[in-house]
């Protein structure tokens, strides 16, 4: 067996999550997969999973390996195709893994136009709020909005992102105007997901931190947004989430002085600067021209000033 076989072999193991499921997708035995995984690191000289009764994962040089495997195993996908296409056409399945209301609202709308610019080029595109292991889960790319920490991830910062307190009219109407974040605390709802609930903000005094506790509990960022919108409290929304709301006076800042931190940003995020696959790049290049340093659901939105 060529060594580029047992690549394609140990990648599909690896996005499977498991020997038996990469078998079924391979049409072959799950013991022969394993015996050519064990070959493979025979060959290699060190171990490449670690194998338990309910899954396998990878080991630092596994890791190491695997990144470095994908991107061969793309170059030659990317190599046969010029052959196939006469050009150098960018082509190939690029896996994307996307926050849920983002993607939908934001990168959904723009594929039509990517695709037609890149016909050989199909998305798997995958939406989750949790930040997903892309080298470990099989991901060329993760779209994710925050403060990311240091890794040995590539992050790219596609647009900045502004988040500002906000709540319907008729909610003020009922309960009165926030005076400060000790009012806020004390007198009014506040509305967040469990995963957002400790707010950092930029202030008049700096850098703070505000802990939201509010009456509605969920995991699901898209239903604070409609508890939002029923007049329910006061959130911190993006406004590429709620600028058409802001502009149409349905919802209102409240607490002008008060943001979240402008080091949140939109990341593509990637595991190598090292020989990019042109399908990434060309997708990466294609989000950070669509969205740029100001980008559109800005537009005309005093509340991000």
């Amino acid at each position: 067996m060529s060594p580029v076989t047992e690549m394609e072999i140990f990648a599909r193991v690896v996005s499977a999550g498991g020997m038996s499921s990469a078998a079924r997708e391979l049409g072959i035995s799950p013991a022969v997969v394993s015996k050519k995984m064990r070959r493979l690191e025979e060959r290699l000289g060190t171990r490449l999973l670690q194998r338990t009764t309910r899954q396998i994962a990878l080991t630092e040089a596994g890791q190491g390996y695997y990144e470095r495997v994908r991107t061969i195993l793309s170059s030659i996908e990317e190599a046969e195709a010029f052959v196939a296409t006469g050009s150098a056409q960018v082509s190939g399945t690029l896996r994307v893994s996307a926050p849920t209301s983002f993607a939908r609202m934001h990168i959904a709308p723009h594929l039509t136009r990517f695709m037609e610019e890149h016909p050989l080029v199909h998305i798997d595109l995958d939406l989750s709020d949790t930040f997903v292991d892309i080298v470990g889960e099989g991901y060329d790319l993760a779209i994710r909005i925050g403060q990311l920490p240091d890794s040995s991830l590539v992050a790219k910062r596609l647009a900045p992102i502004h988040r500002v307190l906000c709540a319907t009219s008729q909610y003020l109407e009922r309960h009165g105007p926030v005076h400060s974040l000790q009012d806020l605390s004390e007198n009014h709802a506040c509305l967040a997901a469990r995963q957002q609930d400790t707010w950092h903000l930029e202030g008049p005094d700096g850098d703070m931190t505000f802990q939201c506790v509010g009456r509605l509990r969920t995991n699901s960022s898209e239903v604070v947004r409609e508890a939002l919108l029923a007049g329910m409290g006061v959130a911190l929304r993006s406004t590429w989430d709620v600028g058409d709301e802001l502009r149409t006076g349905k919802l209102q800042v409240v607490l002008p002085d008060y943001k979240a931190t402008s080091r949140t940003g939109l990341y593509a995020v990637y595991p190598s600067r090292h020989l990019t696959p042109p399908k990434l790049r060309a997708f990466v290049d294609f989000l950070a021209s669509t969205y740029g340093s100001e980008p559109y659901w800005d537009k005309d939105l005093e509340a991000r000033d």
